[in-house]
């Protein structure tokens, strides 16, 4: 009688030790993508509130006349969404999207050096543009 319950006897505790193993990983996983996520700041709430050291998601429009290339450094400055309040410095090193121009959204992520944005290289991301704008009747389309 004890070999018949000795393999029903293992595949529980192996049911359990996977069910325990799954447990774990998705605990794991939860953990790391909350550590993880950081929220995208705008270069007023940076301004005021910069951490020497720290690393953030930078995000804002491309402010006009601003874009310039210096080798393989991009130089630029981002203003809030609404295009109001002081400008934040960047440089960037690294690839740069095809969409991106003066006046698009863009989130970068980096650090704030004596008063500068340095972007992590290939951090740029740029935004496309709605294409849900409003029509001249007030409508959505």
């Amino acid at each position: 009688m004890t070999r018949a319950a000795n393999p029903a006897r293992r595949r529980r505790i192996r049911l359990v030790a996977a069910l325990s193993a799954a447990l774990l990983l998705a605990g794991a996983l939860a953990y790391t993508t909350f550590t993880a996520a950081s929220d995208a700041v705008s270069p007023s709430q940076l301004l005021a509130h910069s951490s020497s050291g720290r690393t953030y998601q930078l995000s804002g429009k491309v402010a006009a006349g601003t874009v310039k290339r210096n080798g393989d450094d991009l130089q630029f400055e981002i203003k809030d969404r609404n295009g109001r309040g002081q400008g934040l410095p960047v440089v960037y090193v690294g690839q740069i999207p095809d969409p991106f121009r003066e006046g698009r959204e863009v989130i970068v992520s980096g650090a704030v050096v004596g008063g500068v944005f340095v972007a992590k290289r290939d951090s740029l991301i740029t935004k496309c543009p709605s294409k849900f704008k409003n029509a001249p009747s007030g409508r959505t389309v």
